[in-house]
């Protein structure tokens, strides 16, 4: 079933952007990107940080989009780790809390919730600051040599269409 899921909504579209012609360095930057930024530790923010490095960097914001969707699981779980982390970053005693705990303070109160909890989310930021550009930067050239085959395997089976 993920498999599936997987299948058809993530590595066809990226195919079909293939074929449209647009490159690999820039399909393998826009998954980077997704995925990094789809991991932002705060809710409800990363829809507006792809659009806008999508934006910025002329990236495709149906794939950027679409990654950002499908790593929304890992954020829930990656808040409590980039806290950790930014916690152990800044020498801060740990916090008890739990996620489900934190989205429901911050629905019933909003203000509260960030009077409370601001600091451990600016600690989990800081976190996400210093690991993103290295995860960005990994899963890029981690994809690229991938893609580049795909799309060499793609040209050569359109070639072989015409002939």
């Amino acid at each position: 079933m993920l498999r599936e899921v997987w299948q058809h909504r993530v590595v066809d579209v990226v195919l079909a952007q293939l074929r449209q012609g647009i490159t690999p360095e820039k399909i393998a930057l826009t998954v980077a990107m997704g995925l990094t930024l789809g991991l932002f530790p705060i809710l409800g923010s990363t829809t507006l940080l792809c659009f806008l490095a999508g934006l910025l960097l002329k990236l495709n914001q149906p794939i950027i989009q679409l990654v950002n969707y499908v790593v929304y699981p890992l954020q829930v779980g990656g808040i409590y780790f980039f806290i950790r982390v930014g916690e152990w970053l800044t020498r801060t005693p740990p916090l008890q809390f739990s996620i489900a705990g934190l989205i429901q303070q911050f629905r019933a109160a909003p203000l509260h919730f960030f009077q409370q909890f601001g600091m451990t989310a600016l600690r989990g930021v800081l976190a996400w600051t210093v690991m993103a550009p290295f995860a960005a930067a990994a899963i890029y050239f981690l994809l690229l040599p991938l893609l580049r085959r795909l799309a060499r395997l793609r040209g050569a089976g359109a070639n072989a269409n015409v002939a």
